[in-house]
Parts: structure tokens; C-alpha cells; sequence
């Protein structure tokens, strides 16, 4: 195995499960390979706002002179992606280090390809001599490969019923699952407005330093900054993060308690915040491509996202017609998904996605026909999301929108050739970026 595909590959023809909870193998392995993690470590769990709240935590640290790690999934074009060191995505170099130094210790251990590859991860991290690394949960937390490590700081971003087979079918089983990456005497940032009992339960019964947004820190603004207050620090005048969104102040304000937590270890200055907020990127999380159609990229694949979606696109203004591209795994709630982009969208294109665990364009067609309430609205069904694409931005008019949505596979499968600049009337797009 010489490449990182090799090695991806592998991986996948390891374990017969896609999906085995559980932390028993996995830190076996990881104690084999005597490797620690000497970072300062934020674990980041939740149902939506993760990825966000990852990017914000590493341009702020970033700005603040930290040599800093992330470790993200999954990714949206190359594996790549999935690991960050020092604001860069890991070399595939050191990312096929990390998967020898695992393959040459597991002996007779199957590790899935989840776990397989966050402990390659977990090992290039730790031989990239850090300050701060910040770690996003896959799925759930408690069983997850990621809470091998004992956390510095835990953040529990909103929380809402997802993967209901594995976690549960209430928000407090969920949220019961998402507070197992918390630690006693350790920070335990919740920025759910509104949490679960379950996830203070859990914090109160282990003894951990638990910062409940409206209790321990607050947030406020008008239209054109907001303003943020802790236990000891403040911050006004803040300029509004550059990730777009209704939602991201939430997300922010818990970036912010999570710094003021860990400022004995790591002391970030007012102007450190302000500009990590104001470069932060983030591709895919309600990204607007300027363009005629101007162009949306949303990873929205579960009812809340949905919803916060809709809200989002609601304040976007005035277009003649909305085109949505849309795909989504199988196991995923679609009624309500569709249920809520119904009122906004005129014309459907309903794709196939390259995974045996997606639904078919068809399928998710069939779902939209039984719930739609719009009798002039329109569908079609596409193989993948790029010709789906081509096809929207073929019949949409300049002062048209294009909502790509739904799973990692749909927004991925239109940004593999880079950002798409869309000219209205033409079948293709330019590619940028």
C-alpha cells in the first residue's frame, strides 16, 4: 500500500460493519501505538453546528499564534480535508505514516474505517507538535473513536434527533450520548439554547465545569454587531462571523466560552476573535457563490438543519425561482426535510449519490410527490449532482437561485472540480478555487 487510496481502501475491506460503536478496540490500538496527544484538546459534539464551531475555534486560535490541529468528518472532495495542521490539510505523506504506524500494531484487531483512519489521524496530530488540536465527535460521543481522548474542553453544540437506530429517539437519550465525551473537572460547554436535562444531568453527576449559554455567558446584537460576555471577559462590537447563517452566533458564543474556559493554557487576545471571525471559512454551510444564479451549498442532512435552511434562504431576499438539488442517505428523515424547503422551491432535481447507503433520486421524488403542496412546482430525477447541476443552471434565469443540499455526497459531488460559477442558460460551470 503506497498511496492514501491504497490505504483508504484497505480500510474499507476491513471490517464488516460500516458503523461499530464502541471504544474497547479502537483503544486498544491506540495504547499499542504509545503515542499521546501533548495539545491542549477540544472535543466537539453534536447534532448540527459542529463543523462550524470546529472552524471557528481553529481561525481564532490560528489568529492567536497557536499551532493548531483539527479533525473533521467527513469531507466534502478528498480525504484530506478531513485533518488540518496549522490552518493547511495534512500531507498525504504524514496521513500514510499514521495509517502504517496503525496497520503495524492492531495484530488481529478489525477496526472499521471510521476508526481505522481517525487513529492515523490521531497519530499525525500528534507528531505535528501542536498547541491546540480540536477533535469533532463522527457520531453521537460516548462510544465514538474520538472519546479515546480525554477532553480539555467538551462543547455540546445544538442537539436534535438524528441516527435515532444508534442514539436513541429523544433528544435526552441523544443528548445523554453526546455528554459521554465530557470529563470530570473539565470544562463542559453547551451552547444548545435549550439542552437537554440529560446532557446537565450527566455534567452535574460527574463534577464537570459545566458553561450553559444565558447562565455562564450571553450574547446580543442588532443588526449590524453583537456583543459577547462571559464569567470574566467581555467582548462588544463585534463584527458578525463570516460564516453565514442565523444560527452562527450560537455557534460563536460557545467558540468564545470554550476560549475563555482554557485561557490559563491558552490566552487569546480580543484581536485574535475578531479576526479569526472575520476570516473564518467553512465550504458548504449555507455558501453563497455570487454568480447569475447566484449558487447555495448547504451539507443540510437532517430536519434542524433543514429548518434553519429554510430560515436562511427566507432572509436571502426576493428571487424569481428557486432550483433545488437534493441528496440524502437512505436512513435519514426526508418528510420534514422536504416538508420545510416545499414553499421555497419551484423546481426539484432529485439525485443519486455515489453510496450504497444513499437514497435513490426516485425514491426521495416519490417522498416529495406524497407531502408537496405545490401544484406548480416541478421534479426531475439525475444520476449524480453534477449533471443535476448542469441541468438547473441550464434552465434557470440569471436572477435564479440554486440550492444544492442534503448530504456530504450531494455538496461534494458538485465542488469536486472546484467552486462552480454558474452562467445562466449554459449547461456547464466554470470552476474556481
Amino acid at each position: 500500500m503506497k498511496t492514501l487510496e491504497d490505504w483508504l481502501a484497505h480500510c474499507e475491506q476491513l471490517h464488516p460493519q460500516t458503523i461499530e460503536l464502541g471504544l474497547d478496540r479502537v483503544r486498544a490500538v491506540w495504547q499499542r501505538m504509545g503515542v499521546t496527544l501533548q495539545a491542549a484538546v477540544f472535543t466537539v459534539a453534536g447534532t448540527n453546528g459542529k463543523g462550524s464551531t470546529c472552524a471557528m475555534l481553529e481561525a481564532i486560535l490560528l489568529e492567536a499564534g497557536f499551532r493548531t490541529g483539527v479533525y473533521t468528518s467527513p469531507h466534502l472532495v478528498r480525504f484530506e480535508e478531513r485533518c488540518r495542521v496549522r490552518g493547511e490539510p495534512a500531507g498525504a505523506a504524514d496521513l500514510i505514516a499514521g495509517f502504517a504506524a496503525v496497520e503495524s500494531v492492531r495484530g488481529d484487531i478489525s477496526l472499521t474505517y471510521f476508526e481505522f483512519t481517525t487513529l492515523a489521524i490521531l497519530h499525525t496530530l500528534a507528531r505535528a507538535g501542536l498547541d491546540a488540536v480540536v477533535l469533532e465527535v463522527g457520531l453521537g460521543g460516548r462510544l465514538d473513536a474520538v472519546n479515546i481522548i480525554d477532553t480539555d474542553c467538551a462543547i455540546i453544540t445544538s442537539i436534535d434527533i438524528d441516527h435515532t437506530a444508534l442514539l436513541g429517539h429523544t433528544r435526552d437519550a441523544i443528548g445523554l450520548e453526546k455528554a459521554g465525551i465530557l470529563r470530570t473537572g473539565r470544562p463542559a460547554v453547551i451552547s444548545d439554547p435549550v439542552p437537554p436535562q440529560s446532557v446537565i444531568d450527566r455534567a452535574t453527576e460527574i463534577g464537570a465545569d459545566l458553561w450553559l449559554l444565558g447562565r455562564d455567558y450571553h450574547y446580543s446584537g442588532d443588526k449590524q454587531q453583537w456583543a459577547w460576555a462571559g464569567r470574566g471577559r467581555r467582548y462588544a462590537g463585534l463584527a458578525y462571523p463570516a460564516l453565514r447563517g442565523a444560527n452562527q452566533l450560537i455557534n460563536a458564543s460557545g467558540v468564545l466560552a470554550a476560549l475563555e474556559a482554557l485561557r490559563p493554557r491558552l490566552p487569546v487576545t480580543a484581536q485574535a476573535v475578531r479576526n479569526g471571525l472575520a476570516l473564518v471559512e467553512l465550504p458548504g454551510r449555507f455558501q453563497v457563490v455570487p454568480g447569475q444564479p447566484a449558487l447555495v451549498l448547504d451539507v443540510a442532512h437532517n430536519p434542524h438543519a433543514a429548518a434553519a435552511l429554510a430560515l436562511n434562504l427566507d432572509a436571502m431576499g426576493f428571487y424569481p425561482t428557486t432550483h433545488a438539488v437534493f441528496g440524502a442517505m437512505a436512513d435519514k428523515d426526508v418528510a420534514p426535510m422536504l416538508q420545510r424547503l416545499d414553499p421555497l422551491v419551484d423546481r426539484w432535481y432529485f439525485t443519486d449519490l455515489s453510496t450504497a447507503r444513499a437514497a435513490s433520486g426516485a425514491a426521495l421524488q416519490s417522498a416529495w410527490q406524497a407531502q408537496t403542496q405545490r401544484k406548480d412546482a416541478t421534479s426531475a430525477v439525475f444520476a449524480n449532482p453534477a449533471e443535476a447541476l448542469r441541468t438547473a443552471a441550464l434552465q434557470a434565469q440569471p436572477t435564479d437561485r440554486i440550492v444544492v443540499f442534503g448530504s456530504f455526497y450531494t455538496v461534494g459531488g458538485v465542488l469536486e472540480h472546484g467552486i462552480p460559477r454558474l452562467h445562466a442558460g449554459r449547461p456547464g460551470a466554470d470552476a474556481a478555487g
